[in-house]
């Protein structure tokens, strides 16, 4: 089976995956992508996240066309989701796209995927093929060695064209089917792996199917870039697979948060506080570990194993810094006093 670090390198705007390289977190936007301030401001929210790679959606001529006004207001590397209609493809590489999303198997016209493909080849930009279980050829049975077959077809389109700076996915709503095609996936090919649980839900339930799916996939060494596919704000997506990553250890310079469940003890208004705390370090790149802790039963233990923690008791909290009992801070000020504190770190 070809590991993570033994696939192809393949370069992506100004990022590279697959090789020795760490896994890059994706999204896509769900804004129109020719509305070009509504789709900047969420691309630039979600790099504030930590989203390394962005897509966008390419169903008009018009949203080609804002491709090359979106690049130059945004600063990670974008990908143009492209089905059908060659000429979208065509204007999107033509206007700087670092990436395209494309399957030659549907786009009938042979010339066209030449064109394609000689245009990427001169700009160095790489193609995504991607197999969904849901999209099989019709008459085809949906199983793991079929979505096999069907990435080879595509594949094949462009290896015999000499082209070999591809991506590819195969994903299933179903977790144990996707692991499965993932791992028949590293054995068969050797290029970089873009890995999901497609259509796998709300912010809920998409979650708890992605977290599972997507640990036992990357806990086989199998995966260059994630997406965490959900049916809710991009936002999301991009948190979640940072905390993924993170619990694996297979991201750095990322925050670990630990909260407590609330009981009858707690003398703070825990949950909104463990939001807050929460949500702020999402926006922090550092190393570090937070406990917020709402009472004087565990939470002293819990706060000093933590860099920074805070213990709850009556309207107040005491801060603790590398176990180290810091100060009490009365209940409204433990924000910010906290906020502070990391800032310092």
């Amino acid at each position: 089976m070809i590991k993570r670090d033994e696939t192809r390198v393949v370069k992506v705007g100004n990022k590279l995956i697959g090789g020795n390289n760490p896994i890059l977190i994706q999204s896509m936007t769900n804004t129109k992508t020719k509305d070009i301030e509504a789709t900047v401001n969420q691309i630039l929210k979600l790099e504030e996240l930590g989203c390394d790679i962005i897509r966008v959606a390419v169903l008009d001529k018009d949203d080609a066309l804002s491709i090359g006004e979106i690049k130059k207001r945004i600063h990670i590397p974008l990908v143009a989701d492209i089905h059908f209609n060659p000429e979208y493809a065509i204007i999107a590489i033509k206007q700087g796209v670092d990436k395209i999303r494309l399957n030659p198997g549907n786009i009938t016209d042979k010339n066209k995927i030449v064109e394609i493909v000689n245009l990427c080849k001169e700009r160095n930009v790489p193609i995504r093929i991607g197999v969904n279980a849901g999209s099989l050829p019709k008459g085809m049975e949906v199983n793991a060695k079929n979505m096999i077959l069907a990435a080879k077809s595509h594949i094949d389109i462009l290896e015999e064209l000499d082209f070999h700076n591809i991506v590819l996915s195969i994903k299933a709503s179903n977790c144990d089917l996707a692991y499965e095609a993932y791992m028949l996936a590293a054995n068969t090919f050797p290029y970089p792996l873009h890995v999901g649980i497609t259509e796998s839900g709300t912010d809920f339930k998409g979650l708890i199917t992605s977290s599972i799916g997507l640990y036992r996939i990357l806990s086989e060494g199998i995966g260059n870039t994630i997406r965490v596919s959900l049916t809710a704000d991009p936002t999301l997506e991009v948190k979640a697979a940072r905390d993924i990553l993170k619990e694996l250890k297979l991201i750095n310079n990322v925050p670990v948060i630990t909260s407590c469940p609330t009981c009858g003890r707690t003398q703070i208004d825990l949950i909104p506080l463990a939001h807050q705390v929460e949500e702020f370090l999402y926006t922090v790149k550092k190393d570090i570990h937070v406990a917020v802790m709402g009472c004087i039963v565990n939470g002293p233990g819990e706060a000093r194993e933590a860099d920074l923690g805070i213990a709850g008791g009556v309207g107040e909290a005491l801060i603790f810094k590398k176990g180290v009992p810091l100060r009490k801070v009365k209940e409204e000020d433990i924000i910010s006093e906290l906020k502070k504190e990391i800032d310092n770190m």
